[in-house]
């Protein structure tokens, strides 16, 4: 299993499982002239890059067997520059324009060129590209990876991250001048900084992260799993894996989705699932700015957006939906177009496990210490269908959320934070959950399908006393009539929650036998 190797050669030459991209490669190189790829961490843009350097060094016999192999004209090679921001964390602008002029140092020794008198940054990286031009006669293929990392490690200081952005742009804006002595051009990262803060004037640079024939450049789909992997499958449920790890998708109805490499490869090798990509991948800046925001957590199932919105990332002005999307938290679920030119976005989590563990890492900014305590009492009281002990334990769980952590803590203070407890705290559990309705702050009608039951939780907010009107919601709106079907138990739950007490003060429950 390649796991974390981001070198091409090593993958071919030490025999490791290998998904040939090359057919997608092929039609980028011969499209466009300079590229833009967002990805979430960990979905294999670095392997990319290193397989394009491969490509256009005219390393012919690493793509024996791969679908370019024989579609390559291997005598037209190029100059290959890459720079990468992804190791390490810099504090400062001295920092970074060390790491750059180490980086530009690097690639003049790498193609043999000879040194010239010393210069800026803009100058000795423009220096960089004419000279590997000239010196070849052929032009330069630049390869950019984690372009923004710099600025990520710092987002949550913005006054360091303008300093930051600023170097990089120092570095970016000599890309428009250079175009004679330029071939190919690709720049990756997590996040879109918009063209104006980072690549001035590069007006020209073709962002390929949402267009349909490149969905699929990066991460595995289910194709991919089926043959390439076939013979890691043996004893390992494939329906739990794809529920656990697809469902990643760039692009709206038609789009094939994709699973997260990094996922896929550490199950496959230690046999049990496992969130993989959430613990090694997780910015700390996301649940930070989530918490200060006070997002409403049931809504992440069913969030709505427009394309601006998801792309509105900077230093300044980060929108909730592009610091979800781009970060790989939410993916998109629907596209729609009511009007030319005007398109919906719908976003929600793409697999299970991303659901699990990001709900897990918010609760204890929605004040609850989920524990396995409280996750061990929710699963046995499910387990046994015990509906009082069910009661008991959730009423335990608003009862925790101590009152200094109210009056510390601005969530608080919103509507929706109670019902985004009640979410959270079932689907930190990796339950099977379908929100009804999430438009309404305050409340959530939910369904938890757990153990040959099915539970439908209205949950409603009161100032005091209980009103009785959670249970006859969930009669009026019919939410039970599309699971009847089902042949299951149906458990109608009105829950309803005093702001003023703080606490459960109505659990109301009928039960529908099947027929």
């Amino acid at each position: 299993m390649p796991i974390g190797i981001q070198t091409f050669s090593e993958i071919i030459n030490g025999g490791y499982y290998y998904v040939d991209k090359t057919p997608v490669i092929e039609r980028l190189v011969q499209q466009n002239k300079y590229y833009f790829l967002s990805r979430p961490r960990r979905f294999g843009k670095s392997l990319l890059l290193d397989t394009l350097r491969c490509l256009f060094e005219g390393r012919q016999a690493l793509f024996e067997g791969l679908y370019l192999h024989d579609r390559w004209d291997w005598e037209q090679t190029h100059p290959v520059v890459r720079l990468s921001f992804g190791s390490g964390v810099m504090r400062n602008r001295e920092e970074l324009d060390e790491r750059i002029r180490h980086q530009l140092r690097k690639s003049r020794e790498y193609l043999d060129l000879p040194t010239t008198p010393k210069a800026d940054i803009p100058g000795e990286f423009s220096d960089l590209l004419e000279l590997a031009h000239q010196t070849t006669g052929r032009p330069v293929v630049l390869l950019i990876d984690e372009y923004d990392k710099p600025i990520l490690d710092n987002i949550l200081e913005p006054e360091r991250a303008r300093e930051l952005r600023e170097g990089l742009k120092n570095l970016y804006s000599v890309i428009k001048d250079a175009d004679p002595h330029l071939h190919l051009v690709l720049i990756t990262g997590v996040s879109k900084f918009s063209k104006v803060s980072l690549f001035s004037g590069l007006n020209n640079l073709r962002d390929i992260t949402l267009l349909p024939e490149y969905s699929t450049i990066c991460g595995y789909t289910d194709a991919d799993i089926d043959t390439i992997f076939a013979p890691e499958l043996p004893e390992l449920n494939r329906n739990a894996i794809r529920t656990w790890y697809n469902g990643y998708r760039w692009g709206g109805q038609g789009i094939t989705s994709v699973y997260n490499p990094f996922d896929v490869l550490l199950l496959l090798q230690n046999r049990e699932f496992g969130p993989y990509w959430f613990e090694s991948a997780t910015p700390t800046f996301l649940v930070d700015i989530l918490r200060q925001r006070g997002v409403f957590t049931p809504q992440l199932e069913q969030w709505e957006t427009e394309y601006e919105l998801l792309s509105q990332f900077d230093v300044d002005d980060i929108s909730t939906d592009a610091l979800l999307f781009q970060t790989g938290y939410l993916t998109i679920r629907n596209v729609e177009e009511p009007m030319l030119g005007y398109r919906q976005y719908t976003l929600g989590f793409p697999n299970r496990k991303v659901e699990t563990s990001l709900n897990h890492a918010l609760l204890p900014a929605l004040g609850v210490e989920d524990g396995p305590t409280q996750r061990r009492s929710l699963f046995k009281q499910l387990q046994q269908n015990n509906l009082p002990g069910l009661e008991a334990h959730l009423k335990a769980l608003f009862a925790s959320l101590p009152h200094d952590w109210y009056r510390n803590n601005p969530i608080a203070k919103y509507e929706g934070h109670y019902a985004s407890v009640f979410y959270s705290h079932f689907a930190a559990l990796g339950l099977d959950i379908t929100v009804e309705d999430a438009s309404h702050h305050g409340r959530v009608d939910m369904t938890v399908a757990a153990f040959g039951h099915l539970y439908l939780f209205e949950f409603k907010v009161v100032e005091q006393l209980p009103e009785g009107k959670a249970l006859d919601q969930i009669h009026a709106r019919g939410y039970a009539d599309k699971y009847r079907a089902a042949g299951k138990p149906i458990h109608l739950i009105g829950v309803e929650f005093s702001r003023e007490q703080r606490q459960i003060v109505a659990f109301d429950i009928e039960t529908e036998s099947p027929p």
